[in-house]
């Protein structure tokens, strides 16, 4: 089977031993690699019911077939488990420079279970597994917790991924960094590492797939490229990186702001892409094997946050705290969102939450000093997260659980546990489709589909076909996570075009009825894994508050009806009961 090394590594944490496992070809030709495999592994190995905490539960990273070669925004890796923070399904996406290091350990798959009884660092490379002591670094943020780790193992070129003290305390939305700014941001990937004493994983060696025809891969390269010359997106992303939605979404009056009260920031300039480039030093940085450097490396140069450096901050961590906490500065949210990768947690629900405790202390629902546009506050609410101290220790099991413990359910808008990104769905009605039926909880990511609703492809203030649309984006989008490929290049890459990719490198004679056969299976997979771990078709919703309350003047907004036809659409379509 080319494209696949055929292997998975399986780390027993408890016992500090491994052993490799042969995957089966026709695993491959299921599920592909990235997310099919991730998935596929879920369900073999995680038994419903099980404590996410526990050392029953199982963290397995994945890269894909594309991973390591020549294609374009494929340095990117998954990792999967079963959510600290939902209870559900868990995936996560990071890039940065570390997943084709983790390519080169010569596996598919990584699999972490049991657990340390002492802090360890793992360092995986393609002639085996070492187990490290990491007294040394526990405690330390990431970006000091990474820096150490890979002087610790003093191997050239290895890469590293590290959790901060934030996954340590278990809270239950850490993230995995790695690259100092670069995030597996959501469901809790850090506190499932932080469960076993996983400190630190680093990655080296010089393992290489073979991949079925080179010039094939040559030829889908280029025709890419080609597309991206001159493509306005590519361009936009180029110039201002996600902070372009800044500007698009208060446009679309689809900005949520002042913790989903409004869909337009008054102040939203001060928070675009353009008085980034103003105001700031702003250097573009990229992944491998990419020309969009949508990254940006920011240097703060007034104020007092001044010589602050960063690489953001993203368009999510500006709406989660600069639009849901009124925080009207840039400079300000770059601090936040500082504050948030040294600890290691997610800044979309970091964000979230401090803008919960605003605006339940603002209808006078619970006493805080925590104000709207209050960033000191928010500061000291993020690290009291991060440390479980004080009011953090309520919010740190996560916001199903603590607007539970506050009295606020009421108004906490999340699902199934999970905080939405920065997306309105009383104005882009598909978004709510896309936060309902997301294995992981509210998400943007698995479709994209603002990106349609916003293109005119569809009307948004209707609900007729947008089923049908969502789920060819959907399902396109899953093939990308086989590859594990970034979704920026969505417009791109066309289903014709990942038929030749997946040709060019698997050497399998995939047709789009294939694809789309393989794309059904992963989330019919993703759906079964909820199922035994107790969700229900009743999961499947959004958070009263969008029904009953309107945006922009009452403009917008969106009844149960609307969204009960579109997700029973969806089951149709995808043939659930």
């Amino acid at each position: 089977m080319k494209g696949f090394f055929g292997k998975l590594l399986r780390i027993n944490l408890t016992r500090q031993s491994y052993a490799q496992e042969v995957i089966p070809d026709e695993v491959f030709k299921q599920y592909l690699g990235g997310k099919g495999l991730g998935s596929y592994l879920l369900l073999q190995n995680i038994k419903p019911g099980i404590d996410p905490l526990s050392p029953d539960n199982k963290l397995i990273f994945t890269t894909g077939p594309s991973t390591d070669t020549a294609m374009v925004g494929n340095s990117r890796y998954g990792v999967f488990g079963k959510s600290p923070q939902t209870g559900g399904y868990a995936e996560s996406y990071a890039g940065g420079r570390v997943a084709p290091v983790m390519r080169r350990t010569g596996y598919d798959a990584i699999i972490f279970e049991g657990a340390s009884d002492q802090p360890v660092l793992v360092e995986i490379s393609d002639s085996g597994v070492s187990f490290h002591d990491a007294s040394g670094l526990w405690g330390l943020d990431t970006y000091a917790a990474e820096e150490e780790a890979l002087k610790q193992v003093a191997v050239q070129g290895a890469q590293a991924l590290v959790i901060g003290p934030a996954g340590e305390n278990l809270v239950r939305f850490a993230c995995i960094e790695n690259n100092r700014w670069r995030s597996a941001g959501r469901t809790g990937m850090g506190a499932l590492m932080g469960s076993k004493k996983l400190k630190a994983v680093v990655f080296h060696g010089n393992a290489k797939a073979e991949i079925a025809d080179p010039e094939l891969l040559k030829t889908v390269v280029k025709k890419i490229r080609d597309l991206g010359k001159g493509n306005p997106g590519v361009e936009n992303y180029r110039n201002y990186g996600t902070t372009v939605m800044v500007k698009i979404m208060n446009g679309a009056k689809a900005f949520p702001n002042r913790y989903w009260n409004r869909a337009v920031d008054p102040n939203w300039e001060n928070l675009s892409g353009d008085t980034l480039l103003q105001q700031h030093k702003v250097k573009p940085t990229a992944c491998p094997n990419c020309f969009m450097a949508c990254g940006k490396r920011v240097s703060i140069d007034y104020g007092e946050h001044a010589g602050l450096e960063i690489e953001g901050p993203e368009y999510e961590t500006i709406y989660a705290f600069g639009g849901l906490c009124s925080v009207n500065r840039l400079d300000q949210v770059a601090y936040l969102n500082d504050l948030c990768d040294r600890l290691g947690m997610d800044t979309i629900t970091a964000g979230n939450l401090v803008g919960l405790i605003m605006e339940g202390t603002e209808r006078g629902l619970i006493d805080t000093p925590v104000r709207y546009g209050d960033v000191g506050a928010a500061a000291e609410l993020v690290c009291q997260m991060a440390q479980r101290t004080g009011l953090g220790e309520i919010l740190s099991l996560g916001i199903k659980e603590a607007a539970a413990k506050l009295g606020l359910q009421d108004i906490a808008i999340h699902v199934k546990g999970m905080e939405p990104p920065g997306y309105d769905p009383r104005v882009l009605k598909g978004m709510s489709l896309a936060y309902a039926t997301s294995a992981r909880g509210a998400c943007h990511l698995r479709a994209t589909f603002y990106k349609p609703e916003l293109a005119g492809m569809i009307d948004t203030s209707s609900t007729d076909g947008v089923a049908e649309l969502f789920i060819d984006f959907e399902n396109r989008l899953t093939i990308f996570n086989t590859q594990i490929l970034c979704v920026f290049f969505r417009d791109l890459l066309t289903w014709e075009t990942l038929i030749e990719l997946n040709k060019a490198i698997t050497g399998l004679e995939f047709t789009k009825e294939d694809l789309w056969a393989v794309a059904n299976r992963i989330i019919d997979a993703t759906h079964t894994f909820n199922q035994q771990q107790g969700l229900t078709r009743a999961d499947d919703t959004i958070p009263d508050r969008f029904f009953k309350e309107k945006v922009n003047d009452g403009q917008n907004g969106i009844n149960p009806d609307e969204l009960n036809r579109m997700v029973d659409d969806y089951y149709q379509l995808r043939g659930w009961q």
